[in-house]
């Protein structure tokens, strides 16, 4: 009987311990199909799901949230091991991966659903958000038009817009060299 308790115990410490360490982090750069392939591939990220957020609609479609008035952005939900990387180092990857400087959506994709955004859950999250985004505007000595909002749901966008990166490989490579995605990213970071 007591090595049964022992068990027990132990099982549940252990699953305590491993979910304890999850957290989740809620960015909108543009298309969320780039968004969720730089993600994931980073050390510490668990999952990365598409999804929309920001907006007062429930439950919206990708067509509500692109062709709609819903106020929500094209998001991604970031779980993450807090103990391999921080929100500030998925911040700093955030940042990378748009153009802070377009007030019209992100790169060939317009719209206000299009524009990015970066969301806190806390006033630690708030503070590293705003200090990253004043060091860009120094750094480039020009406005961030990112938005930073407070976090209140998120919602899972259809199936077929999940690691569409890796379902629609071909078509998705064709979709991110046609829309400049990448050549903008160099041309803004690399400098």
């Amino acid at each position: 009987m007591k090595k049964i308790n022992f068990l027990i115990i132990f099982f549940v410490l252990y699953c305590s311990f491993s979910f304890a360490e999850n957290s989740k982090a809620y960015f909108g750069g543009g298309c969320f199909w780039c968004m969720e392939e730089a993600f994931e591939k980073k050390n510490g990220v668990k999952e990365v799901i598409s999804g929309y957020s920001g907006g007062t609609t429930e439950n919206p479609t990708y067509e509500d949230v692109t062709y709609g008035n819903t106020g929500h952005f094209e998001t991604i939900e970031i779980i993450y091991d807090q103990s391999v990387i921080t929100f500030e180092e998925l911040v700093n990857l955030f940042w990378i991966n748009i153009d802070p400087f377009d007030e019209q959506g992100q790169f060939c994709d317009k719209g206000f659903s299009y524009r990015s955004v970066a969301f806190y859950q806390n006033e630690d999250q708030k503070k590293i958000i705003e200090n990253s985004k004043s060091e860009i505007e120094k750094k480039f000595n020009s406005k961030v038009v990112t938005y930073i909002r407070d976090f209140k749901k998120f919602y899972k966008a259809e199936e077929n817009h999940q690691d569409y990166y890796e379902k629609k490989f071909i078509n998705y490579l064709l979709y991110k060299k046609g829309c400049g995605r990448e050549k903008r990213l160099n041309n803004i970071w690399k400098s």
